[in-house]
Order: structure tokens, then sequence, then C-alpha cells
């Protein structure tokens, strides 16, 4: 698949892309990664890219036209295409207005064969640019960055782990935090496999050698080699952590019948 970055610094993403998974995935040809500067799709010698809103207000906004252009110039299809799914594109607006990025956006973007973030700056985007250029808004956060820069690399990073081959274990995307799989299907199992499927809770603690660290020693079920103790402490710790720090995960996180009554047991170990 193919990212196409359309931003006024260019040079910042000359850092967070070079390292780790996306390295990786980029050299191995699994993502191609296209770097736009919008400054030059404009025709002033300023080359400007913002202007003061009408009605007045603080600060600037980007112009519609050279974000426009710039996605002429990239040949991207449609929007009817693109919103129908006529076309595997999708043009997206980093906005703190937009909807909040999770791993399930982040599922929906790894279907794309091409994505096109556009960054922005200063106090907005001309709205003409949300309506009628891009398919979507998505905001990494509830907060207000300077710019969409560190979201698009933050979406790069997430969506390329979902890309067949970019880990080196496959499984590891299952087992990670926030990782949703059929829920139903995780409803009906008997025990949850909890080495190879977050369920939508947060992870399980990890430890390793050496097995005892400036006093603290590893939990001894672990040491003990019996698999099924094993899986039952992580998925607890697991269930234990997510009531903790994100009780609301529990609402939609694939629980099995096991699962629920964990869950009410460590309730009421707590009062």
């Amino acid at each position: 698949m193919k990212f196409e970055i359309v931003t006024i610094f260019p040079d910042f993403f000359r850092g967070p892309l070079d390292y780790g998974i996306v390295r990786r995935a980029r050299e191995a040809g699994l993502i191609e990664i296209g770097i736009h500067d919008l400054r030059a799709f404009t025709h002033d010698r300023h080359r400007t890219v913002d202007d003061r809103p009408f009605g007045g207000g603080e600060g600037m906004v980007l112009k519609p036209e050279p974000i426009a252009e710039c996605l002429e110039q990239l040949s991207v299809a449609s929007r009817e295409k693109r919103v129908s799914g006529e076309a595997k594109e999708t043009v997206v607006m980093l906005s703190p207005q937009g909807r909040l990025f999770d791993q399930a956006v982040a599922h929906e973007l790894a279907q794309m064969q091409r994505v096109v973030l556009l960054c922005g700056r200063y106090e907005g985007v001309d709205e003409r640019v949300t309506e009628f250029l891009a398919d979507q808004e998505i905001s990494v956060g509830d907060f207000v960055l300077s710019g969409g820069e560190l979201g698009a690399a933050v979406i790069v990073d997430t969506v390329t782990r979902l890309v067949p081959g970019a880990l080196g274990n496959e499984n590891s995307a299952r087992q990670e935090s926030f990782t949703m799989h059929e829920k139903q299907a995780a409803m009906e199992r008997a025990e949850p496999d909890s080495t190879c499927s977050s369920g939508g809770l947060l992870d399980y603690p990890h430890y390793t050698r050496p097995a005892e660290w400036r006093g603290l020693p590893v939990p001894e079920v672990l040491l003990n080699g019996n698999h099924e103790e094993i899986r039952r402490w992580r998925r607890r710790r697991a269930l234990e952590k997510t009531l903790r720090n994100r009780p609301d995960l529990l609402d939609r996180a694939s629980l099995s019948r096991e699962d629920q009554k964990l869950v009410a047991q460590i309730k009421r170990e707590k009062v």
C-alpha cells in the first residue's frame, strides 16, 4: 500500500518514518510513502498556503487551492469512487474535529491501496477541503497539536503494523492491546486464548530474565511450566489492568463467561 502525506513541513518526516517496522516495511516493498510539500502547489512568489478567514477571527487558515492541485497531480480517484469503495483509496484530513483514531479505524485504512493524509496547520483548513476534497476527518486524540504531522506519523506506523508481512510474527498484532476480533466467536469460546489475542483488553504484564531483579521476583506461576495456570493468570491480570486503567474498554471487549466471572470476582475483592 502507499501513503501520501501532504504537509508544509516535509522535512519533519525524515526521522519518524526511517526507523523500526516502518523502515523495514518500506525496504521490503510492502509500503511506499510519498511526502509532498504543499508549498510546491502555490503560484505566488511567497508560496502562500494560508489566509485570514472570512468573518474575522484569530489566526490563519489553510487555503483550498494548493490542496486541490496537489490531489489532482497525485491523480487521486474521484471522491465518488473513493466513497463508494470502487477505488481502494481514501483522503484523510488530520483534524481535532475528526473521529477518534483507534485500532478499528486503523484496520479500515489497512484495507486501502492508497491513503492520502492531509496535515492541517494554523487555525484549521478551509471547510471546502473537508466537505468536497477529503473523505473523512480523523483525530489522533482529544487534544490539540500544532499540526497534523505527528498524527500522520502515528497513523502510518499503526496501519503499517497491519500490512501482511510487516511484522516478523503475525500473531504479534493479534496479541496487542485494543486488537478486536469476531466478538461473537470470542463469546462462544469456552476458554479465552490470552496468549494470542487481547480481545480488546489492555495487555497482560510481561517479565524477562533475570528471574529476580533487585529483590523483585518474577511471579512464580510464570516459572512452573503449567500452561493452563499461566493462561488464567495472564487473563486475570489483563482484566485487572483494564478495570483499573481503562474500565470503558470492558463495555466493548470480547468477554467470555469465564471473563465475566473473573471481573465480578475482582470487583468483589476491591470492595
